[in-house]
């Protein structure tokens, strides 16, 4: 098979017949990073299965194979780790790309590093806040510095860090609250953390990172809405199967909407974890998608929905999505520009709201696009979405898609969907 990760642009050619078939979504990259912090914070060996394997991964496990733990892939799916339940200064910096979880995650982990520790990133991850964290980290005592409040970060350690209370402004990203609880056991009196204000991006994140946090023993008490008390104690290492990507799980699910297909994930979208899954029950409404979609829990999947919006009878308005602006790239704007190049009028951006107005009548309407992607994952597939229906959408940077998802376009054309390799 082709390796279409290395093309300059594919064309994705419409398939002219419902997609079927069984393919199995990577592993989780929320859960696989998560599990991967943990697991180098327990004392012991632990196993991961069906994790995912990316760049998002990579970056995560070479910065903690960096800071002393032993980390080995023995196949496909699979990673082992061994540690002393200790983190140790790394030797360097630590290189994240724009990996948004393994950089926040990491960020309050290295509060346990002797030493000072700095994470950097690409020129994508540069642009994305982490100010709220930093300050959070502070109350804790810990010496954080970002001077353009986004990476670089430099964070001045200790191993015995005392803990306290915490209050943690969580609208621009859940993340922060998930790094914040996840070093809770390993401070000395444990964390009390609270929620300035109602508003927390992807809520369901948080709930997430508790239930990863209860499978290597640690707990996280609940103390009244948006609080939490995490008491001091030890994570104990585990073997630990992880769940398929629910937000790769979206593409799939709208893939075989979209053709009037069938594709068989091998899990029921009910009894995936991950808040993205709700984002299934929209799907299946498809061509009636309803007026009015809160997409501030299913913030990955918002774009999936938009390009299902764009065949759909009628208009959509995308709402509380205002965090979409810092992710990898601006997806309002990336979402608005690609559907508006698809067909004028097709998309228009309202402050932060995304409004989509469905055109069904594009079905089958050749058009020569090349959908800029803005080097995001999500952007590429989304609008691999298009090319099912119409003939002539080109999507450039292919290869951005392994960040979380790199068999994306194999699985694909399994599902026999033609792919069309061509240079910039």
């Amino acid at each position: 098979m082709p390796d279409f990760l290395k093309a300059d642009r594919l064309q994705v050619v419409p398939p002219g017949r419902p997609l079927t078939g069984w393919i199995r979504p990577p592993g989780s990259k929320s859960i696989t990073n998560r599990l991967l912090l943990l697991a180098s914070l327990a004392q012991g060996k632990s196993k991961l299965t069906g994790a995912l394997k990316s760049d998002d991964t990579h970056y995560m496990a070479q910065a903690l194979s960096a800071m002393g733990i032993l980390i080995s892939e023995p196949d496909a799916t699979s990673f082992v780790i061994e540690s002393d339940g200790q983190l140790h200064k790394p030797a360097h910096d630590l290189f994240l790309g724009n990996a948004g979880t393994a950089t926040r995650f990491l960020t309050a982990a290295a509060a346990l590093v002797p030493g000072q520790v700095v994470l950097d990133g690409d020129a994508h991850m540069r642009k994305r806040p982490i100010a709220p964290l930093l300050h959070a980290l502070g109350q804790l005592g810990v010496e954080a510095h970002a001077p353009t409040n986004c990476p670089p970060v430099s964070i001045m350690g200790h191993p015995s860090l005392a803990g306290g209370r915490v209050s943690i402004d969580a609208g621009l990203s859940s993340q922060y609250v998930s790094a914040i609880l996840m070093i809770g056991p390993k401070t000395q009196s444990g964390i009390d953390l609270a929620l300035l204000g109602d508003n927390i991006g992807a809520r369901g994140y948080v709930d997430l990172t508790l239930a990863a946090m209860a499978q290597f023993g640690a707990k996280a008490i609940p103390q009244g809405p948006g609080q939490w008390h995490v008491p001091p104690g030890q994570y104990v290492s585990a073997d630990i199967q992880v769940e398929p990507d629910a937000s790769a799980a979206t593409y799939l699910w709208a893939a075989a909407a979209l053709t009037g297909g069938a594709i068989d994930l091998g899990m029921a979208a009910a009894a995936f974890t991950q808040p993205d899954a709700m984002a299934s029950a929209l799907i299946s409404l498809y061509p009636n998608l309803p007026p009015v979609i809160d997409g501030s829990q299913i913030q990955d999947a918002v774009p999936t929905l938009a390009l299902v919006a764009a065949f759909c009878r009628n208009p959509v308005r995308f709402v509380g999505i205002a965090n979409l602006r810092v992710k990898e790239c601006d997806r309002i704007r990336a979402l608005s520009l690609g559907l508006n190049a698809i067909a004028p009028d097709l998309a228009r951006e309202d402050g932060d709201d995304l409004i989509i107005y469905g055109k069904p009548d594009l079905i089958g309407r050749r058009v020569d696009v090349r959908i800029d992607t803005f080097q995001d994952h999500r952007i590429a597939m989304s609008f691999a979405l298009a090319g099912l229906l119409i003939p002539g959408i080109w999507i450039a940077d292919p290869g951005c898609v392994a960040k979380t998802y790199p068999g994306f376009w194999d699985d694909l054309a399994r599902l026999g969907v033609g792919l069309i390799a061509g240079p910039d």
